[in-house]
């Protein structure tokens, strides 16, 4: 069993519009705990592979139920990785981000910023007139194992 920690600002935030809807508990709260620490994004099934890790008593059905109820409040970020895997992280609303690195032989996601990338994205904004309100990049390939 996990121990208890104090909760992150995202998290803080996440369970609040989740209350405001009229849900709480203590399932919805693992989740939402789990993702709030989280560096980077994991599926639903790693989600609750981990809580369960915990000796959390988390369903599979309230895990997808719960990062539903986030989405529709824009609290996460949907990463498609491809082959219809879905990864979700905390969308931070400081407006931090980084991108992902999926590797298409073992699976494996990694997170990398690169201020360059951000810089490019700017100047088309400026180019186009378009004003971005986000953007998602996910680089695929080969990691360095597999490409070996």
């Amino acid at each position: 069993m996990s121990t208890w920690r104090p909760l992150t600002a995202w998290s803080k935030e996440a369970l609040a519009a989740l209350e405001t809807r009229g849900r709480s508990g203590g399932a919805r709260r693992a989740v939402v705990d789990l993702l709030g620490r989280e560096d980077c994004c994991l599926t639903a099934q790693e989600i609750f592979d981990r809580l369960r890790n915990q000796g959390r008593r988390v369903g599979i059905a309230t895990v997808y139920r719960v990062l539903d109820q986030l989405s529709e409040h824009g609290l996460v970020q949907r990463v498609d990785v491809g082959a219809a895997t879905a990864r979700y992280e905390a969308a931070l609303g400081t407006g931090e981000h980084h991108h992902h690195l999926v590797c298409d032989g073992c699976g494996k996601v990694e997170a990398f910023a690169d201020e360059e990338l951000e810089a490019v994205i700017h100047k088309v904004e400026r180019r186009t007139g378009y004003s971005v309100a986000g953007h998602d990049v996910v680089l695929r390939g080969a990691c360095r194992e597999c490409a070996a």
